[in-house]
């Protein structure tokens, strides 16, 4: 099957089946649903973020009458509680509450799916539970490294001054050496009008840098009501605890997963997420498939990454995992 080539359309709209709150530690509850064929094989929706949350178009990435889809929000994020808390949020809490629900919904392996934030979500989870991942279909890759990091809170601006500048200049000019550590504090604050426009602020930076071509609707999602929140304190507290990850983590541990079918999907004008980690990573990983798409950026939500991705799950549904 030629995904790069073939022109594919998201699935139609579907309800869940099934739906709950998992109760992760006697403070976080984890929403999840599940979708589709209640027999099928079973996928893993992974958001990005982190802290962006899912959504109903989510489900649409795959085949209802083959896949059972699940969908959910991670810690503090979307509808999952408390909203945007990052008390124990990190990494290795979001890799356990992935193990938690496959154990709660009795699934003995799944496949993986996510992007950004999603596609390092579930490169950790494969490197903790190999036994568990059928494989995994990655978007916009991912490494928590320091460098992009950077990328994102500063070097973006060679692509984007106008929206890099606006971010910045939220700030007094006292606190713009560094950024971060100035909406982190901001973010954290218990008081509305403190948090609310920094947060509003963050996500209407990173939704203006996530696309190809401007897509005013697009940011306006991204900054509108409770979501930016979430997606802003989560971010800034995850990027200010080096993502709780070793920059080199997932090459270290890139021999527990080498044997895994994988493809990783990389829009070629990716500014959040750039074509350089992708392309270094799949260097020393070649037995993972490799796409480039040639007229796209970040967004999963771009006609030719939406094409691709549901190509990919299309593919995986042939491909005898």
């Amino acid at each position: 099957m030629d995904v790069a080539s073939t022109q594919y359309q998201m699935f139609p709209e579907i309800e869940p089946f099934s739906s709950g709150m998992l109760d992760l530690d006697g403070h976080h509850k984890m929403y999840w649903e599940v979708s589709g064929n209640p027999e099928g094989q079973p996928i893993l929706f992974m958001h990005g973020g982190p802290g962006a949350g899912a959504s109903a178009s989510h489900r649409r990435f795959f085949d209802p009458e083959h896949y059972r889809i699940i969908v959910y929000d991670q810690r503090g994020a979307g509808r999952s509680k408390p909203f945007a808390d990052v008390t124990e949020n990190t990494t290795p809490h979001l890799v356990a509450d992935v193990e938690r629900l496959r154990e709660h919904l009795k699934i003995d392996s799944w496949l993986l799916f996510g992007g950004s934030w999603g596609s390092s979500l579930a490169l950790a989870y494969a490197i903790a539970h190999p036994d568990r991942a059928q494989g995994m279909i990655l978007r916009g890759l991912f490494l928590c490294t320091a460098g992009e990091v950077d990328w994102f809170l500063g070097g973006i601006a060679r692509v984007f001054p106008e929206p890099w500048r606006e971010f910045l200049e939220f700030l007094p000019e006292d606190e713009r050496r560094d950024p971060l550590s100035s909406y982190h504090a901001r973010l954290m604050n218990e008081n509305p009008t403190v948090h609310g426009p920094a947060a509003r602020t963050w996500a209407r930076f990173e939704g203006a840098c996530s696309t190809l071509l401007p897509n005013h609707r697009g940011v306006s999602g991204l900054e509108s009501g409770r979501a930016a929140l979430a997606l802003a304190r989560i971010e800034a507290h995850y990027f200010i605890n080096d993502l709780f990850l070793p920059d080199t983590y997932f090459y270290d541990h890139l021999d527990t997963i080498r044997h895994l079918p994988a493809v990783i999907v990389q829009g070629r004008y990716d500014m959040v997420c750039p074509v350089i980690t992708a392309d270094a990573f799949t260097a020393a990983w070649p037995e993972a498939d490799y796409m480039i798409v040639p007229d796209a950026g970040h967004s999963a939500m771009e006609p030719s990454i939406r094409s691709a991705l549901v190509g990919c799950t299309e593919r995986f549904k042939t491909r005898g995992v």
